[in-house]
């Protein structure tokens, strides 16, 4: 059987309608076949609780939503400026 492909980059909400953010992150990093890819939270909180905690279970960044639609795909751009085009990730 052919396995997909895996995704270069992550990214994760902590408020997912069926399983946590927070849960799915801890399976993310669980998985030896999953581990090596960043996770970049990109959520509503702005928790300290949730940053600590999230970079204790590996995540790689963590970045609160932008409120405006434009402050959005400016922030998408930047993560895919920085984690696609510059960061260099394992083949």
């Amino acid at each position: 059987s052919t396995s997909a492909p895996l995704p270069d980059l992550i990214l994760l909400d902590l408020n997912m309608p069926k399983m946590d953010g927070r849960e799915a992150l801890q399976e993310i990093k669980a998985d030896l076949n999953l581990k090596r890819i960043p996770v970049v939270i990109l959520t509503t909180s702005k928790a300290e609780s949730d940053i600590y905690s999230t970079y204790n279970e590996g995540a790689n960044s963590f970045i609160t939503k932008p409120v405006s639609f434009q402050g959005l795909v400016s922030a998408i751009n930047g993560i895919s400026n920085y984690w696609i085009d510059i960061v260099k990730l394992p083949d």
